[in-house]
């Protein structure tokens, strides 16, 4: 099928199909020697338009990608600890720490502490096991919050 464009000239509209057809890609990234227009409009068989890619008149486009520059830039932002603020997140903080990992993290630091003080002898084996048992059962919120609990209760051992 031949078709005249607006200007009077072939269009290159089945050339491109055949070429993108042979070359196995769609018709926008078939690329068209502007120098040789003529050459491309005189080809009308597919023999014509595989003799044009092999003068590399007619040649196949780059895939274009997704740039990652940004995501890089990003990525060392959070690295640096920036853009991870409340305003930043998302969902519930379990969604970040899950329950279990808290716990973990918050009853080692307690029994670390327990055990400092027991070996310090700033409290009592007595004091120590039931303190221990206590934060086993989830009494308190943290290190600081223990802390309170000794001195609250006046269980330090007098020096």
């Amino acid at each position: 099928m031949i078709t005249i464009r607006g200007d009077g000239r072939l269009s290159l509209k089945s050339q491109r199909r055949m070429a993108a057809e042979i070359l196995k890609v769609g018709i926008n990234r078939i690329w068209i020697d502007p120098e040789r227009i003529e050459d491309v409009e005189a080809a009308i068989t597919r023999d014509d338009v595989r003799r044009l890619i092999h003068e590399k008149v007619i040649r196949r486009l780059p895939e274009k990608g997704t740039s990652r520059a940004r995501a890089r830039i990003l990525h060392e932002k959070r690295k640096k600890g920036r853009r991870r603020g409340p305003g930043s997140r998302s969902g519930p903080p379990t969604a970040r720490v899950s329950r279990k990992e808290m716990w973990i993290r918050k009853i080692r630091a307690l029994r670390k502490r327990l055990r400092e003080l027991k070996e310090n002898r700033l409290i009592s084996v007595k004091s120590y096991r039931r303190l221990y048992i206590m934060s086993s059962s989830g009494v308190f919120k943290s290190v600081a919050d223990l802390e309170r609990y000794i001195d609250a209760n006046n269980l330090r051992r007098r020096r």
